[in-house]
């Protein structure tokens, strides 16, 4: 049974990253790829239980070095956010729990998150093997967008700590635009957008190549764009600002193993490679409307009453909003797009509005504010109470967990 002084587990599992740490730390103390390595011959669904197969796999880096080798397949779990493979999954949360975190579940009580839209039986199947297979204290899964809300209030921007906001979550394989209302997430207006920090890594990996660079690896596509990368005001004018300034262009030295190492030009794709989000049409042909375009829409296709609520509180969420300038250029963008509408309408009706507040959110937690968004709720006295626990699970069966009570932290 938890004890009172035991701290929850605060487990945020996304498409490329999982976060695992203890409730009331400010950051995750572990973060690893979402992959599993299980060696070949057992990544069928039916295991056979009799020898030591289904214990011979590696998660994160070690299941990326053992994927190297032969002997091993690797697969991973989660595709767009949701789980895909329940068996690989729970293998995953077993080494999380036991390898990585070291702790006794039936000890814990566990924040898990979600996507937005996550199917019901997704959550049940969670719940079946967080009690069943580790038998653990409490459980509650909570919406990735409400976390990322709570962790904004750490802004010095934020003057009220508000449940309503619009989420941009941006990770590494898709961003969602996620309005909330009263930490109600309003699932008719969500929209997905299909850029993400992986097509980033690629478009700039496909600059380098164009250019023959000596390393056009992804690792070193990855460093450029986490070390140099950063959102410009104006595309045309920073080009002449470039071609004027020789050292605008920088070199970055890629480190090829064996002691070996490759210097590398890093020019215009610095600003060029997040103005995808811009500019979609840069990258790709398929996907053309601009992030502040989909947000925009987002928050018009929501109820009239929480508009202006949904435009005052935009928060940046994942790794690649992490970019140089890049909530003040949406910023500028969204106020754009909202100011005309506003003009128009005077014009058509002759009603002056008074206007509407655009505010873009960008805090110092923000590459992981789902995780540390879960670390403040789960630290909470109270957080306990809102949790199902295994005799609730006993009692009702998996299907209790289909509704969480909203947690009130206001």
């Amino acid at each position: 049974m938890a004890h009172l002084g035991t701290p929850a587990v605060v487990m945020d599992n996304g498409t490329g990253y999982t976060k695992l740490g203890f409730a009331g730390n400010d950051a995750p103390s572990f973060v690893f790829p979402t992959v599993i390595a299980t060696a070949k011959g057992s990544s069928g669904g039916n295991i056979s239980r009799k020898g030591t197969e289904d214990l011979d796999f590696y998660i994160g880096d070690e299941a990326l070095a053992a994927a190297n080798g032969p002997a091993y397949s690797v697969n991973y779990p989660i595709r767009h956010g949701q789980i895909e493979n329940w068996d690989h999954m729970e293998r995953f949360w077993e080494n999380s729990i036991f390898k990585y975190l070291r702790c006794e579940p039936e000890d814990h009580h566990f924040l898990l998150t979600e996507p937005p839209l996550n199917p019901p039986e997704n959550r049940e199947n969670t719940a079946e093997i967080m009690f069943e297979s580790f038998n653990c204290a409490g459980l509650y899964i909570a919406v990735q967008a409400v976390l990322a809300l709570a962790a904004s209030w750490t802004s010095n921007k934020v003057t009220d700590r508000s449940l309503t906001g619009t989420v941009i979550d941006s990770g590494d394989g898709v961003t969602h635009v996620i309005p909330v209302a009263e930490g109600y997430v309003i699932g008719s207006a969500i929209k997905s957008i299909p850029i993400a920090g992986r097509d980033i890594t690629y478009f700039i990996q496909n600059m380098l190549r164009d250019r023959n660079e000596p390393d056009t690896s992804l690792k070193t596509a990855e460093q450029i764009k986490e070390n140099y990368c950063y959102v410009c005001p104006d595309i045309v004018k920073e080009f002449n600002r470039f071609d004027n300034d020789p050292d605008r262009f920088q070199k970055y030295m890629a480190d090829q193993g064996l002691h070996r190492r490759a210097t590398v030009d890093v020019g215009y794709e610095r600003f060029l490679a997040p103005e995808i989000f811009f500019n979609p049409e840069i990258a790709s042909s398929d996907f053309l409307t601009p992030l502040s375009e989909v947000v925009d829409t987002v928050v018009q296709s929501s109820p009239i009453d929480v508009r202006r609520g949904l435009y005052k509180n935009i928060v940046l969420s994942g790794g690649s909003t992490m970019f140089k300038d890049f909530g003040r250029r949406l910023q500028r963008d969204i106020r754009t797009l909202a100011d005309d509408r506003l003009a128009a309408n005077q014009r058509a009706t002759g009603v002056k509005s008074s206007g509407v507040d655009v505010k873009v959110i960008s805090h110092s937690k923000q590459r992981n504010a789902v995780w540390y968004g879960g670390s403040l709720l789960s630290s909470t006295p109270e957080f306990k109470n809102y949790c199902y626990t295994k005799q609730d699970y006993d009692e009702m069966g998996p299907g209790i967990v289909r509704n969480f009570s909203l947690f009130s932290m206001v």
